[in-house]
């Protein structure tokens, strides 16, 4: 952190005298016994996720609409979210006797669009992500003279976000340690810092991304706030391609550290705040649990004071099977190995008895040598990275050839759902991930678009209840044909990755 950060008189009066409390509630700052045993310190949850909307972000949109004028009122505002700054942005409207008009992709869930209709938020459905539905958003308010309410770029939003942390020092008893916010643009954890480092100075400020979408790490890397090519789509809620101007001025002086982390560390600090509070938060909402859990281990300090963030908890239900299923990965309680073992009778009551009595999670083999047998096999852990060493090595001491498959994402994503043997005769096979916005007639779009002219020899889709459709796809592409195929998925405008020398797709598919 840089010495005298900007925590003008003016920004600390703004927080003070932030007008929240007509729409939000001061809400709970509560310790999460079973994560503080587990991690030997106080952990303490500040619970965002119980506001009316779910999440903290009616604090700055209303905070932003009580300081319009009423001429300004009149006219209506206007904003682009896809999810909970819509809400915010309704709700504050309707209290303030506002006409709100809400931008939102036309990919947004039903669930997230019909909560802002409920809130008499007027929807406009428009273009297939945030950044399209930006421009729009910012072009009507141009040529309608409405007011556009910035989802984090805007010093009373700010503002509103940092009575967040004027609760927090209010309520917590003893000294802080350090305070761990989620950061997508920024809003929340600048008003959170400049009001701490206002009083206390010596609290760390700790961002915590996701390491897919980590916009403010790459703004502090290169002084100013730069545009990522492609952000990961799994905690949607802080997936913000460049963070803002008055956010990146503020964080690169106040925040003193930025961790990132996993969608595995993601959906394990999930059920860690499901165990502790019986509440299930999206995946931006366990952001700063799950980066409080890694700055933990990394310190191995003890009896501190962390403060998390909960900040939201509008999760679509039908991506709580992914979240489960990822949570063991990111508490080291599953390991995926591809193991190679003769083929021959006998052989896998050999290698289970090498396993002994680890429980197996899964266990998909079909033949396709008559000399090697491929094994994809889940092992359940205790939890810790050693474990997971050691069981590899047992292995590989046994004699067996084992390849590691738990930080694949090719492996955790699709193989382990469909692992059914090699393809010998298929000539010219490249692979590739796909995603593309998920809506009705998505699925088929992309099929008329990519497999037109070339064969489709493999493909793989499952619906993870998200924003955004996951495929993975064979396809047979001719020597000759490489560049110009090349040029095609260029083209397409969907995001890809070739994945042709990948080991999973070597040994299994």
């Amino acid at each position: 952190m840089q010495s005298n950060p900007p925590v003008t008189s003016e920004y600390l009066e703004r927080i003070l005298k932030a007008r929240v409390y007509d729409v939000a509630r001061e809400t709970p700052l509560e310790r999460a016994p079973r994560l503080s045993e587990r991690l030997g310190h106080h952990v303490f949850m500040k619970r965002e996720d119980l506001q009316p909307v779910f999440s903290f972000k009616l604090r700055g949109a209303y905070n932003k609409l009580r300081h319009l004028s009423p001429e300004a009122l009149a006219k209506g505002v206007i904003c682009s979210s896809a999810g909970n700054h819509a809400q915010g942005v309704a709700l504050a409207a309707q209290r303030m006797g506002a006409a709100a008009l809400v931008v939102m992709p036309t990919s947004t869930p039903t669930i997230k669009v019909e909560a802002v209709r409920a809130l008499k938020g007027e929807v406009v459905l428009h273009g297939i992500d945030y950044d399209a539905a930006y421009q729009y958003a910012i072009e009507r308010a141009a040529r309608d003279g409405l007011t556009f309410v910035h989802p984090f770029d805007d010093p009373e939003v700010i503002a509103g976000q940092g009575t967040i942390g004027m609760e927090i020092l209010r309520q917590c008893a003893g000294s802080i340690d350090a305070i761990f916010a989620p950061i997508g643009g920024g809003g929340l954890i600048s008003g959170i810092a400049l009001y701490t480092k206002a009083l206390f100075p010596e609290i760390r400020i700790i961002g915590v991304e996701p390491a897919d979408a980590a916009s403010m790490s790459a703004a502090f890397r290169a002084g100013q706030p730069v545009a990522l090519d492609h952000v990961g789509i799994f905690a949607d809620g802080v997936a913000v391609r460049q963070v803002g101007q008055e956010t990146f001025r503020i964080c690169r002086q106040t925040v003193d550290e930025i961790i990132l982390v996993t969608t595995d560390e993601l959906c394990a600090a999930t059920q860690d705040i499901f165990e502790d509070t019986r509440t299930l938060v999206e995946p931006a909402g366990a952001l700063a649990v799950a980066g409080a859990k890694r700055y933990a281990v990394r310190h191995q300090s003890t009896a501190q004071t962390y403060v998390t963030i909960n900040c939201g908890a509008n999760v679509n239900f039908n991506r709580l099977r992914h979240i489960a299923e990822r949570a063991a990965f990111g508490e080291q309680r599953e390991a995926l190995m591809a193991v190679l073992i003769d083929e021959r009778p006998g052989s896998f009551l050999d290698f289970c008895s090498v396993i002994g009595e680890r429980n197996v999670t899964e266990f998909n083999y079909r033949y396709g040598d008559p000399k090697v047998a491929r094994v994809f096999v889940g092992l359940e852990l205790g939890g810790s990275a050693e474990e997971h060493a050691l069981v590899a090595d047992h292995l590989g001491a046994a004699g067996y050839k084992v390849v590691d498959m738990s930080d694949n994402e090719l492996a955790k994503l699709h193989v382990r759902h469909m692992v059914g043997g090699q393809a010998p005769f298929i000539d010219n096979e490249r692979l590739y991930r796909f995603e593309f916005p998920e809506r009705p007639g998505a699925l088929l779009k992309f099929l008329h678009a990519v497999g037109h002219r070339w064969n489709i020899s493999l493909f793989h889709y499952r619906n993870h209840g998200s924003d955004y459709g996951r495929v993975l796809a064979g396809i047979q592409v001719p020597p000759q044909d490489a560049t110009e195929f090349s040029r095609h998925l260029d083209e397409l405008g969907y995001w890809y990755r070739e994945e042709t020398d990948n080991p999973a797709y070597r040994m299994f598919l």
